[in-house]
């Protein structure tokens, strides 16, 4: 149990039978009034967002979670199967808890979070950017380069991103793997 003072970014508590990530906590001190803790607390599970307030004081559930480095092998059917980089055990993690899933290839590194009380794989997250190599779009042309237009583009995962007119297929680009953006051309 911890105090909700004690709340940072990055505990998980146990709250109505659901785990929670704090992603952002206040501390508020009213005029009147006692001093409360105003927090975004980010479900485990389905990846909602909820703000919840708490008085200075009251006592929560905290869960011991555990980041361990995994390696992507290949994919079983909806699984994906990974390999523990410490003990070489294999483990299947299912589509739907991987973040970032459509930009992974085999050999990626990828971050699990395991609850360390039963051992119960909570999510596993992608490096917040990777490079990968684009394997199909329409040809650039030679002063594509002033304005924002985007254009579709296929990476070696089949996954789509949208890419600036310039970039052309064999190229190494950068992706953010929250949300599939560009991020820029990588230089070899």
């Amino acid at each position: 149990m911890i105090n909700s003072q004690d709340i940072k970014i990055g505990t998980c508590i146990r709250m109505d039978g659901k785990l929670y990530f704090c992603i952002d906590f206040l501390h508020v001190k009213p005029g009147k009034g006692n001093t409360i803790m105003r927090t975004k607390l980010k479900n485990v599970v389905d990846g909602r967002v909820l703000e919840r307030r708490f008085d200075i004081g009251e006592k929560l559930e905290d869960v011991r979670v555990e980041r361990r480095p995994f390696q992507y092998l290949y994919k079983d059917g909806d699984d994906y199967v990974f390999m523990n980089q410490e003990t070489f055990e294999q483990v299947n993690i299912l589509h739907d808890v991987i973040t970032g899933v459509d930009f992974m290839k085999e050999g990626d590194t990828v971050e699990v979070v395991i609850d360390a009380s039963n051992e119960q794989i909570l999510f596993a997250e992608m490096p917040a950017k990777t490079v990968l190599k684009v394997t199909y779009t329409e040809p650039g042309l030679k002063g594509d380069t002033a304005t924002n237009t985007l254009k579709p583009a296929t990476v070696e995962t089949g996954a789509e991103v949208r890419v600036p007119l310039f970039i052309n297929e064999g190229e190494l680009i950068e992706i953010d793997t929250r949300d599939g953006s560009y991020g820029g051309r990588v230089k070899v």
